[in-house]
């Protein structure tokens, strides 16, 4: 029998989903990470991708002003790194220095990429939509680099990127290496 569920909790329902570690700059250029998890591709041409953040986030304010982010996947190794970066505020932490991570200057825009993480989609920001509680940030794809050696005919190998997935409520999880081609 189905249960019904709380609908204040519908989008516990939806995951698990790829965690990721966004970098925006402020006006310094000092890069600042935020976790995310509620992000999708929206439109291959151009090429576009959207990722939900509460405007009272301080790097919703970095990207507003700053104009540009990264999308750094993260495998599921770093996931102390992950949780940390999701559960701290850039305001008043220094994200990279309590974590350790290693910035590396991205290609074409200013904020750094990540290199734990095995790809990154640099992005100069398309818009900006309030929904609700959170903004939908939509960033037109500049630029993608990756590890070397994870993808092959453009799908992803899991057994050596080991991509990191929130569950909700604070859990964590990798991925099975079981897979069907059809």
């Amino acid at each position: 029998m189905k249960k019904t569920a709380d609908l204040k909790k519908f989008y516990q329902y939806a995951f698990p989903m790829k965690a990721a570690l966004l970098t925006t700059i402020d006006k310094n250029s000092k890069t600042n990470i935020i976790t995310v998890a509620w992000h999708t591709p929206i439109s291959k041409n151009p090429p576009l991708f959207g990722v939900s953040v509460a405007p009272s986030r301080f790097s919703h304010d970095l990207i507003k002003n700053s104009k540009e982010f990264v999308i750094n996947f993260a495998p599921y190794d770093i996931v102390k790194n992950i949780h940390f970066c999701g559960t701290h505020s850039g305001r008043n932490t220094d994200k990279q220095k309590e974590t350790n991570l290693s910035f590396v200057d991205s290609k074409i825009v200013k904020p750094k990429s990540i290199l734990e993480c095995f790809s990154h989609l640099e992005c100069k920001l398309n818009n900006i939509i309030t929904i609700g509680d959170h903004s939908l940030v939509v960033g037109e794809v500049v630029n993608l680099t990756y590890s070397e050696g994870i993808f092959k005919d453009d799908v992803i190998d899991i057994s050596k990127t080991k991509p990191c997935f929130y569950l909700g409520n604070k859990v964590y999880s990798d991925i099975s290496k079981n897979k069907i081609s059809f």
